[in-house]
């Protein structure tokens, strides 16, 4: 059976690094990428990867060097494409006070640029392939009791709401598509007062995007499995 292959994009750290590892205990070969020259924890992995590791160096906020990763790549077949790269900030300011060029940052990092990547490289993609993004619980509209993190969650909710809309307009598409929410994880991100340890989140989201593999149409999931309401 041909070796597969995950691309996941925002791979130097926190979760994306916890997935690259995962899927290379699982046997796949990984693309992962970082945003700069210096050395990372992705770099670390790689050298014990016995090169079923490549680091490519792309910022997902700039259109050409994504345009350029998609030269680099040529015509490799990628079985799962999942986009991981984000940034919170202003977390505990009211939306009101939030400054105007921050949320711009957080609604291109988090939600317009996902996009751009993942219509850049879909179609490395083949028809039995995955493409995925990494969302989070508090971009449910749905399930937004709390009102915390009021501008990071609305750019995921405007990840979601774009990852809908990508979905629609390829319907009917063979290709599982998977919004996840990782649940609450202790990363440089989340914290150390957050639920799970990436050791609790990262394996149930792989196994998640896995059993979601094969299965056609777009879900929003969390790490469990469990379906999320937009």
């Amino acid at each position: 059976m041909e070796k597969r292959t995950a691309l996941i994009i925002g791979a130097s750290r926190g979760l994306g690094l916890a997935m690259a590892e995962d899927y290379l205990d699982r046997g796949w070969h990984v693309i992962g990428t970082v945003r700069g020259q210096a050395r990372t924890g992705l770099h670390a992995l790689a050298t014990r990867s016995d090169g079923r590791l490549e680091i490519e160096t792309v910022d997902v906020t700039e259109p050409d060097q994504v345009a350029a990763l998609r030269q680099r790549l040529g015509g490799r077949r990628i079985d799962l494409l999942f986009v991981n790269a984000g940034i919170a900030t202003n977390i505990e300011q009211a939306i009101g006070a939030v400054p105007t060029e921050d949320f711009i940052r957080l609604m291109v990092t988090n939600a317009l640029s996902p996009m751009r990547a993942l219509e850049t490289l879909e179609s490395l993609v083949p028809p039995s392939g995955a493409i995925g993004v990494m969302s989070s619980g508090l971009g449910s509209i749905a399930e937004n009791d709390s009102g915390s993190w009021a501008a990071y969650a609305a750019s995921k909710a405007a990840l979601n709401m774009l990852m809908r809309g990508f979905a629609a307009r390829r319907a009917p598409d063979p290709r599982a598509m998977v919004v996840m929410a990782p649940g609450w994880v202790r990363t440089e991100m989340g914290g150390d007062g957050a639920d799970l340890s990436i050791e609790e989140s990262i394996p149930r989201v792989v196994d998640t995007l896995q059993a979601a593999s094969g299965k056609s149409g777009l879900r929003f999931l969390d790490y469990t499995g469990r379906t999320v309401r937009w």
